[in-house]
C-alpha cells in the first residue's frame, strides 16, 4: 500500500463531494427498460450493530428516490458469527428488503469481505449487476487476495462503493484498494449521522438506476451530502 495518499482521521464535506464526484465519473450500461441492480452488502458483526439499525431505517430512501427512474432491484448480502454469509433474493420494495434487514441480529465474528466479493462476481455472471455496496469498520484478512478479487469485479464492470465506519487505518486502505481496483469509490462516514449515510446510499442507489444524469438531478434537488455535485457531472 505504500503510496496511498494520506487518508483523512474524519469524514468531511469536502471527502463527501470527492466520493460523489467519483461515483459521477462512473459510466452505466444497461439495456433499456430493466432496473439497475445493487448489492447492498454489510459487515453484520457485533460492532455493526447500531449502523445496521440505522440502515434499517434509510433502505426505504432509496427506493423512494430511485421509482421515478424505472425502479432498482436490491440485494442484501451480509456476514456475521463464525463464518456465516448469507445473501437474500432480490427485492424491488422498500418493504421487502426492510423484512430481511429487521430479522437480521448481529453476531459477534471476524470479517469474510472475501466471501462479499466472490458473490459479486458469481451475481454478475448469472445477471449483470450494476453497482455493489459495503459498509464496513475493519479487516482481517489477507488484502492481496482481496485485490485480486477485486480487479475480476472490475473487469467485470462492477464498481464497488466502500462506506467506512471509524478509524481504523488498516481498514481504510484496504477499502480504497479495493474502490480503485473496481473503479468505484471510497469514502468514510461519521456514524453519528444517519443523514449523511442516507445521503451517500441513496446517491449510489440513483446512479446504479440511473446513471450521472440521474445522479446530478438528485444532487441539485436534495441538498445535504450530495449538494455540491451538480456542477460537476456533465
Amino acid at each position: 500500500m505504500a503510496g496511498d495518499e494520506k487518508l483523512p482521521s474524519t469524514s468531511s464535506q469536502t471527502d463527501v463531494d470527492a466520493f460523489l464526484k467519483k461515483v459521477a465519473a462512473v459510466p452505466v450500461v444497461r439495456p433499456a427498460g430493466e432496473r439497475g441492480r445493487l448489492i447492498f452488502a454489510m459487515d453484520a458483526t457485533a460492532s455493526r450493530e447500531p449502523t445496521w439499525d440505522h440502515a434499517c431505517h434509510i433502505q426505504a430512501e432509496m427506493f423512494k428516490e430511485t421509482a421515478a427512474l424505472g425502479g432498482l432491484e436490491i440485494q442484501l448480502a451480509y456476514y456475521r458469527g463464525f463464518g456465516e454469509f448469507q445473501a437474500g433474493s432480490w427485492a424491488s420494495s422498500a418493504d421487502a428488503l426492510l423484512r430481511t434487514m429487521t430479522g437480521v441480529r448481529c453476531l459477534a465474528g471476524h470479517t469474510q469481505i472475501g466471501k462479499v466479493l466472490k458473490h459479486a462476481i458469481a451475481e454478475t455472471k448469472a445477471k449483470k449487476v450494476d453497482a455493489m455496496v459495503f459498509v464496513g469498520d475493519c479487516l482481517e484478512e489477507d488484502i492481496d487476495q482481496l485485490g485480486q478479487l477485486a480487479g475480476e469485479l472490475g473487469l467485470l464492470g462492477v464498481p464497488c462503493f466502500l462506506f467506512h465506519e471509524g478509524r481504523d487505518e488498516i481498514a481504510a486502505r484496504a477499502f480504497q484498494q479495493i474502490a480503485r481496483l473496481t473503479g468505484g469509490a471510497f469514502c468514510r462516514f461519521d456514524a453519528g449521522s444517519p443523514r449523511q449515510l442516507r445521503d451517500l446510499l441513496s446517491a449510489v442507489a440513483v446512479y446504479a438506476a440511473g446513471g450521472r444524469k440521474a445522479l446530478a438531478d438528485f444532487s441539485a434537488r436534495t441538498g445535504g451530502a450530495a449538494a455540491r455535485l451538480t456542477h460537476q457531472v456533465k
